[in-house]
């Protein structure tokens, strides 16, 4: 059997990864490929059994625990698919890479979709493993909220002010506490 293949789409929110992790998912069917999505749990923000853009575009997706080793214990049908993907990526534990790795050698073609960085500018685990070892790695941005430019930061938010970096690394959340930001205008403040 044929060595699969990893395509990781990442960037900050608002830049549009879950469209295009569905854009490629459309495309595969329409292939006449099998295909079946997956999302985690905790992202219940438009619906608990699909991959929802923050526009309201979707695709039907099987929700999965934020442990990988309770994933595994599940199974999937990702075993009868040709085309398995997976959306918000970084709300998954480091196992996620295994995992992904391991359907790339049994011959599947893994999309893996999720934010590069969190709220503070660091990398976002385990989404910088996978984007190493990806076949292929796009890249997207949105526009800042303050001036318009290509923004490649999350801009979290607590009543309306940056968050602090001693605050949860994980918030699910849209428009209401988080916003798009360029490096210029993305604002961790200090813990003095």
């Amino acid at each position: 059997m044929a060595r699969g293949r990893l395509e990781v789409v990442t960037g900050c929110m608002f830049s549009g990864k879950t469209g295009e992790l569905i854009r490629r998912l459309e495309r595969a069917a329409i292939a006449g490929l099998s295909v079946a999505c997956y999302k985690p749990q905790l992202d219940d923000r438009y619906s608990p059994d699909k991959a929802v853009t923050h526009y309201g575009r979707s695709f039907p997706a099987v929700a999965l625990p934020k442990t990988i080793s309770e994933v595994m214990e599940m199974g999937g049908d990702w075993e009868e698919s040709s085309v398995v993907a997976i959306d918000e990526g970084n709300l998954f534990d480091e196992g996620l890479v295994s995992l992904v790795l391991s359907l790339v050698e049994r011959g599947k073609r893994v999309i893996v979709s999720g934010l590069d960085q969190d709220f503070t500018g660091a990398p976002f685990a385990p989404m910088p493993s996978l984007m190493a070892r990806a076949d292929s790695l796009l890249k997207l941005t949105a526009v800042c909220t303050k001036c318009g430019r290509d923004a490649t930061r999350t801009q979290r938010l607590v009543k309306g002010r940056p968050a602090r970096p001693d605050d949860p690394l994980i918030q699910v959340g849209g428009t209401e506490a988080y916003e798009a930001r360029c490096p210029d205008h993305h604002d961790v403040p200090s813990d003095e």
